[in-house]
């Protein structure tokens, strides 16, 4: 029952985020990184009965974690026994490069649609993330996104409405006399880069790549803080009548069920309890 409630599309969520008068609706949004925004090629490095290295995929990895080094199961004609040595050496510091490299050869996840259209009409966000890559490599990664249009990114909407946001947090800031290379960084900088396997996150915890829930939840409630503490202050700048509303996207059931137990708790009736809830998004398939 726990999954009850969860959407499988946000339903009119995603809103137009800045009008053409520069009034913005309050919407926020958090995603996950992989098999929700983008499929990436990086996998995981575990070993099979024979001692030999095996890749696994993020999306499969989200399926037979609780699996590794706990009971021996087959993927792709190996039979698993454990991590590797470093198993997640491509989703750390030292594989930066290799992130910034697959970010282009990426597949659109479930959730790109909704990131697009974030970045387009110029709304807060965050990236809470398993990998634990340099949080500056993240926000390098969506910048590419947005310069490069990818997966149909429309640059020029989406530097149109930056002019229009950044007045609003920044007081005093001169748009037109920025580049649109400037205008997209001012831009992130406002936004959240949170990979929590990363030192800056989770400090010495070396288990947290695989089990990366509890600081997924920690590092969406600093982002509820920093949406909430925007909100107050360009709320004179609030399209009449908006809300601040915040969504949730992320592929892996474990993770979606601690933060609807944690950000939308229900009383013994079911009914939903008072707080800041938070309009989770599931979109996995296991």
């Amino acid at each position: 029952m726990i999954m009850e409630g969860i959407l499988k599309n946000w339903r009119g969520f995603v809103g137009e985020g800045i009008t053409p008068e520069g009034k913005t609706d309050l919407r926020y949004y958090a995603f996950d990184w992989d098999d929700n925004i983008v499929f990436m090629p990086t996998q995981i490095m575990l070993l099979d009965t024979a001692g030999n290295e095996v890749g696994m995929s993020t999306h499969a990895f989200a399926t037979h974690r609780h699996l590794i080094g706990k009971q021996e199961f087959e993927y792709e004609g190996h039979k698993i026994a454990n991590f590797a040595t470093n198993p997640f050496r491509n989703f750390r510091v030292e594989g930066d490069d290799q992130f910034l490299s697959d970010i282009s050869k990426a597949k659109l996840g479930p959730s790109f649609n909704d990131f697009k259209e974030c970045v387009q009409t110029a709304s807060l966000f965050a990236i809470i993330t398993a990998r634990g890559h340099t949080p500056d490599v993240l926000k390098e990664a969506c910048a590419d996104y947005i310069k490069t249009g990818f997966g149909g990114i429309n640059k020029d909407e989406c530097i149109k409405n930056i002019k229009l946001y950044l007045p609003l947090t920044t007081p005093g800031i001169s748009v037109e006399e920025m580049t649109d290379d400037q205008l997209i960084n001012q831009y992130l900088i406002h936004c959240q880069f949170s990979p929590v396997s990363h030192s800056s996150i989770a400090g010495t915890n070396a288990s947290a790549a695989a089990s990366p829930e509890a600081l997924k939840v920690e590092k969406l409630n600093d982002f509820i803080e920093k949406a909430h503490l925007e909100a107050r202050r360009i709320r004179k700048h609030a399209v009449k009548g908006a809300r601040i509303r915040i969504g949730f996207s992320d592929d892996d059931k474990k993770n979606i069920e601690l933060m609807i137990a944690h950000f939308n708790p229900r009383d013994t009736r079911g009914r939903f309890k008072k707080g800041r809830r938070v309009r989770i998004k599931y979109t996995g398939t296991h």
